[in-house]
């Protein structure tokens, strides 16, 4: 006989795993909207794609907003840099954050196990995230469009869809911070941290690594698969330009090696960046305590 677990605040609990994942999505979800970050990322993230627009026209000696396909580059930096800080920090105070408040003990407190409610947590944050993506895009697109710049949809679309696999590679990686750490400041420091050594780091210590140990060109492009915003914009560019000329040997090495086969490659390395955080995350979670 079906059994509903009883819940503390009067609403019947849903008996279902995944019913109670969707459960507490839909509450992280809900605090996720109602919070300042949601708007203060989704207006600066299509502030930034507008003035992206811009600047890009003006380069190309155009008059007003540039075409959507001439933005692209511009755009595919901004989302390097502002998703991966928006998914780090949404993901690291998540636990942390409840776990600090005494929330944590309250929610498991309710009839909910430790993995529904971290990967419930990490549903309502994605969703949340993709909200702030499409929003923020779809307002450059269609500012673009009624502009009369020619709008490549194809181009929003996987621009779109790419961005939401990196927020929730990043948001995965977030979250293994957050159960890691016991106080939200150091998770949230963590985090900032880690997406400083993904965007200027790396290149960095490939450059480096490049002239001190003298890489060869298979190895340049296998370490540059390690980090996820390589990844990304090189899917980016392979996709929207079918051309990976602008990121030097490297690329053409990948494109001449590995062909049509590209795809599959960058799917799964994002898609390990996603995956195995979030194992780890669950993992670990439920081998801790609530306080």
């Amino acid at each position: 006989m079906a059994h509903t677990r009883p819940s503390i605040t009067g609403i019947p609990h849903p008996p279902c795993t995944l019913a109670t994942i969707a459960w507490v999505g839909v509450r992280e979800l809900r605090d996720a909207v109602g919070t300042r970050w949601f708007a203060l990322y989704t207006l600066a993230f299509a502030a930034l794609g507008l003035g992206v627009s811009f600047v890009s026209a003006a380069g190309s000696g155009g008059q007003g907003l540039s075409s959507f396909g001439r933005t692209s580059a511009g755009l595919i930096n901004l989302v390097l840099l502002v998703v991966p800080l928006m998914a780090l920090s949404a993901g690291a105070s998540s636990i942390a954050s409840d776990r600090e408040r005494g929330m944590l003990a309250y929610l498991l407190a309710q009839p909910v196990s430790r993995t529904e409610l971290l990967l419930g947590k990490y549903l309502g944050l994605a969703v949340a995230l993709l909200s702030c993506i499409l929003l923020g895009l779809g307002l450059c697109g269609i500012v673009v469009g009624s502009r009369g710049g020619s709008l490549d949809a194809s181009s929003i679309i996987w621009l779109a869809g790419l961005s939401l696999l990196l927020a929730l590679g990043m948001l995965a990686t977030g979250m293994l911070i957050s159960v890691v750490t016991r106080r939200a400041s150091v998770a949230t420091g963590t985090a900032v941290f880690l997406w400083l050594a993904l965007v200027f780091g790396t290149d960095l210590a490939l450059m480096a690594g490049t002239l001190t140990f003298r890489l060869r060109i298979e190895e340049l492009f296998a370490l540059s698969l390690i980090n996820p915003l390589q990844v990304f914009k090189m899917w980016s560019l392979h996709a929207i330009d079918s051309t990976l000329d602008v990121l030097g040997p490297a690329a053409l090495y990948a494109v001449e090696e590995h062909g049509n086969g590209l795809h599959g490659l960058f799917a799964l390395c994002l898609g390990l960046w996603i995956l195995l955080p979030l194992a780890l995350a669950c993992v670990l979670f439920s081998r801790k305590g609530a306080s």
